[in-house]
Formats: structure tokens, C-alpha cells, sequence
């Protein structure tokens, strides 16, 4: 009995042990699941969703023209070389894209814990905002996980890769799930950088997403497109530049500081980066009002030309763009070779050789705190233009949203920066010189397009400049032909994966390279991507 009492004893000492061992563990300090807020991981996804940096300088500026560069490490995209270890950058979207919706889920997953019914918006929106990363992340690779992405708790380890068009109709039934979710008479989310919590402009914001879903589909599945188009202009998509989504940067924060500036500030890429001569010869050409509004040419001389403080001529005249595919390496790539090269500026120790042509304006484009765009306004009338061109029954004419959107393209500069103000006269200028020619498919396709790649590029959007382009065809671009390239002269049409997911998915990633055309390289095609 003495023997027995001692063994009751001792358990009920090892459990209040246990008991106090769990609060002695809990730094009060740190957040639980009780007294987190769900909101602040809405706007970590957000944040680091929109900043990405070199992440898309170093490959879809230059592939797309809208920036060169002569510097080593941009001749990745420039001239479609992998130089160095800068390959590591075309999985890297990859690896963010599926943390980003890991934070996402982890939103959703303690908002449910503590007031589903409460959290309803959060919720729902934080499936809106998981789709629109995971459109990026397949449109960037293909076959990706999706069904399975983002369910370690669950003991998947080693998600599947799904095909690209189940990927999307997923996403598509998955937005407009979320989407009819939405309830303006309950409460926003507080920590919302896009949209401050404003319910309705999420469901603008959804509707247009689904637009950009739909319109990826136009030359692979035309049927399917046009019904989740006409879908999505029967929602409604933005209404105004307003609606434009745009996530914010803080400059008195390194963390929270605006990484396209900050990439562009280095002294090798503010010395080297322009912008291209295929983007410039389009603006002059047409007499756009974005030209002395984006681009200046720096004051004489190197010193002047790094001098990040000091502004350039921004005098239309004067404004030459840099053509891709150029070195500064004495050879028969060096742009001092090159047919039209306008000569340096300074002399001696002080010779700037780019001296003469544009860069983006450092005071609008160079901002540690600008903002990043996600989706505008433009853009999303341009893609109704061209469902409108296509027959498709969406409300309004073909030129009317293409005036609009165009429109909406110029309006938005000064959401870059008060100095990037374009006036109304300029711009109903403009407009009247450069109807839509509605006469002929092929060429307002080849307008509202060119205009789609002139918005996001002008507003830094390259990833989505370079995922347009691929579907659309337009612009016409003329490939770069660099000796060494790595895709025969021909501009990527997707990046390779993780370079991890060999080793750590071998199974799966292996299935997926099994079905691509191709393999695994930058020429081959996702399943939306076709001749």
C-alpha cells in the first residue's frame, strides 16, 4: 500500500512539474495563436509579393526591352545568357511564390480560429490574394503544385505538380468562390496595404483577376476565355484609377524600402541600366506624352552620371534609348562599335560611355518609398478591348475601353510620382491622334497589346510585361543574338524551376519536366503558350 501511494505520489509531482515546466516555456513576450492578429501576415504576403526587385530586373526588363543594360549580370535577360550563379534568380519566384502562400494560409488558418465568421472578409480575400500569387508562380514555370501546394501540416511533404490547365480552372473556380464570399456590410481587413480594408474594391479587384485569368487563355482554349471573360466583365472589373493596386514602401526602413530603387541605386546598375532603345523609338515615334515624363539623360560626365542627386535633361529632343544586346567589352558587341552609337560624354577619368542615353527619371522611378503596382486600371481595360475586338459579349465597345485604357495608362503616372503628371490635354491629344483601328483584328490586337506592354512597363510591372507579351505576341520584338546565348537568339518563354526541387521533389518535379516540351529551360512553354 506504502509502495502504491509512493507511485500516485510521484505522478501527480510529474504532472504539476509538466504543468509548470509549459509556463515556465511561454515567453510572455512572443504572440500565440490566442493573441495574433491574422491581418499583419495579409500584409507581410502582400508586401513581399510586390517587392521583388532583382527579381525581375535582372531578366524580364531587358527580355522585354523595355530596359538594357551593358552590365555582366544583366545579361541574363538582356542577352539571354546565364551568367554566373544569376541563374538561381529564375527559381527564386518559385520559392517565394509558395511562402508567400504559406503566410497566406496561416492567416486564414488562425482567422478561423478565432472568429470564422468574424475573419469572413479576411478569408476570403486571402484566397483572392493567394491566386493571384499562384498565377504567378505557374505562369512563370507551367505545371506547379497547387492542389497539394501548402499542406506540410497536413503530411504533405511532396506535393504533386498539377497541370497547368487544371491549375487554372482551379484558380478560376477558386476566385469566384472567394469572390461571391465578399460582404460589404461586414468588416474589412485592417491591415490591408492595397486596399485598406475597402470590401468593394477587393471585389473589383477579383473580378479583374479573373479577366487577366481568362485573357491567358485566348489562344489555347478561346471558348473557356471568353466565358470566365464575360464572367468577369458582368462582376465588374476596376472602375478608375482608384482601383488601381498598388502596395506602398516605407524609406525610413531598410526592410520596408522600395527594392526596384534599391537595385537600380547600385552603382554598377545606376551606371549602366537605360532605357531601351525599342521602348524609346515607340514613344517618339508616336509622339507619347510618357517620354519626357519617364526618361532624362544625365548631366555630362561620370561623376555627374552617378551622382544620384543631381537631375537629367529630360527635353524630348534629346532622349535615345539604349539597344539591347550591347557590352562596354572592346569587342564587337561593345555599343562603342555599335551602328548609331552617339558617343560618350566627359573625357578622360570622367568619360560616362552611356552618358547620352535615357535612363529612368531618378526622382519618380529611383524613389526608396514608390509604391509597386500590382494590376491597373489600363490594363484592365485594354484586355476588355481586346475580349470586345474578339466578339465576346463584355459591356462597352472595343474603342471605348481602349480610350479608357490608354487613357487610365497616362493618368496613372502621377501615381508614380506628382512630378510623372501627365495633363488632360496631352492626353485627349493623344488619344485623337491614335484611334483603335477596329477595321481589322490583327492590327487593334497589335495596338491595345503594344499599349498593355507600354503601361506595365512604364509602371515597373516587367513580370507582367513579359507574361503578356507571351501570350499576345505584342510588341513585335526583334530577339537579341549575343554570342554565347543560351536559347539559339530566341527570348525566353519561361523560367526553369527551383533549383531544390530536383533534390528535395525528385519524383514529382521529374513527372512534370517529363511533360513539358522541351524540358526544363528557358524554351520551352507553358501549356497557355502557343505558336
Amino acid at each position: 500500500m506504502k509502495r502504491i501511494t509512493l507511485v500516485l505520489l510521484a505522478c501527480c509531482l510529474m504532472s504539476c512539474t509538466k504543468l509548470q515546466l509549459d509556463q515556465i516555456n511561454t515567453d510572455p513576450t512572443k504572440s500565440t495563436d490566442e493573441n495574433f492578429d491574422p491581418n499583419q501576415l495579409l500584409s507581410t504576403a502582400q508586401f513581399n509579393y510586390a517587392n521583388i526587385g532583382y527579381y525581375q530586373l535582372l531578366y524580364e526588363s531587358t527580355m522585354m526591352q523595355v530596359l538594357s543594360s551593358t552590365y555582366y549580370y544583366y545579361n541574363n535577360g538582356d542577352k539571354y545568357i546565364n551568367t554566373a550563379n544569376f541563374t538561381d534568380y529564375q527559381g527564386k519566384l518559385f520559392d517565394q511564390g509558395y511562402t508567400q502562400g504559406s503566410t497566406i494560409r496561416e492567416m486564414q488558418r488562425l482567422a478561423r480560429q478565432k472568429d470564422a465568421a468574424g475573419y469572413s472578409n479576411l478569408i476570403a480575400i486571402g484566397d483572392i490574394v493567394y491566386i493571384l500569387i499562384m498565377q504567378r508562380v505557374t505562369d512563370m514555370y507551367g505545371d506547379v503544385p497547387y492542389s497539394e501546394a501548402n499542406r506540410a501540416a497536413e503530411g504533405i511533404k511532396y506535393p504533386v505538380y498539377d497541370r497547368q490547365q487544371d491549375i487554372y480552372l482551379s484558380m478560376l473556380n477558386d476566385l469566384e468562390k472567394a469572390i461571391l464570399q465578399l460582404d460589404v456590410a461586414k468588416a474589412g481587413p485592417t491591415a490591408d496595404l492595397i486596399y485598406k480594408g475597402d470590401v468593394r474594391k477587393w471585389k473589383r479587384f477579383g473580378y479583374s483577376l479573373m479577366l487577366r485569368l481568362a485573357m491567358r487563355m485566348t489562344r489555347v482554349s478561346p471558348e473557356l476565355a471568353r466565358l470566365w471573360a464575360e464572367k468577369a466583365s458582368a462582376g465588374g472589373t476596376f472602375a478608375d484609377v482608384a482601383d488601381n493596386a498598388m502596395v506602398p514602401t516605407d524609406a525610413t526602413n531598410h526592410n520596408s524600402q522600395n527594392g526596384t530603387a534599391i537595385a537600380l541605386r547600385t552603382l554598377s546598375d545606376y551606371r549602366e541600366v537605360r532605357w531601351s532603345k525599342t521602348l524609346i523609338d515607340e514613344l517618339v515615334a508616336t509622339g507619347d506624352p510618357r517620354l519626357n515624363v519617364i526618361s532624362e539623360v544625365s548631366q555630362p560626365g561620370l561623376s555627374n552620371n552617378l551622382n544620384t542627386s543631381l537631375p537629367g535633361n529630360s527635353d524630348p529632343s534629346v532622349q535615345q534609348g539604349l539597344p539591347n544586346g550591347y557590352d562596354l567589352l572592346g569587342g564587337a558587341t561593345d555599343i562603342r562599335n555599335a551602328t548609331g552609337y552617339p558617343g560618350a560624354t566627359g573625357s578622360g577619368s570622367d568619360l560616362a560611355p552611356l552618358g547620352k542615353y535615357s535612363r529612368p527619371v531618378t526622382a519618380i522611378y529611383l524613389k526608396l518609398d514608390g509604391a509597386n503596382f500590382i494590376m491597373t486600371y489600363a490594363e484592365t481595360e485594354l484586355l476588355l478591348a481586346e475580349a470586345s475586338m474578339r466578339g465576346w459579349a463584355v459591356s462597352g465597345t472595343a474603342d471605348q475601353h481602349y480610350q479608357d485604357g490608354v487613357s487610365a495608362a497616362l493618368e496613372s503616372m502621377s501615381q508614380l510620382d506628382i512630378q510623372a503628371t501627365i495633363t488632360p490635354s496631352k492626353i485627349t491629344a493623344y488619344l485623337s491622334r491614335h484611334p483603335l483601328d477596329t477595321q481589322d483584328l490583327e492590327t487593334a490586337l497589335r495596338m491595345i497589346n503594344t499599349q498593355y506592354w507600354l503601361v506595365t512597363g512604364t509602371t515597373f510591372n516587367f513580370i507582367e510585361t513579359w507574361f503578356n507579351w507571351r501570350r499576345s505576341g505584342y510588341p513585335l520584338l526583334q530577339p537579341v543574338r549575343y554570342p554565347g546565348n543560351n536559347t539559339n537568339g530566341t527570348i525566353p518563354r519561361r523560367m526553369i524551376y527551383l533549383s531544390t526541387e530536383i533534390l528535395n521533389n525528385t519524383d514529382n518535379y521529374t513527372a512534370a519536366v517529363a511533360r513539358m516540351q522541351g524540358g526544363d529551360a528557358l524554351t520551352s512553354r507553358v501549356w497557355w503558350d502557343v505558336n
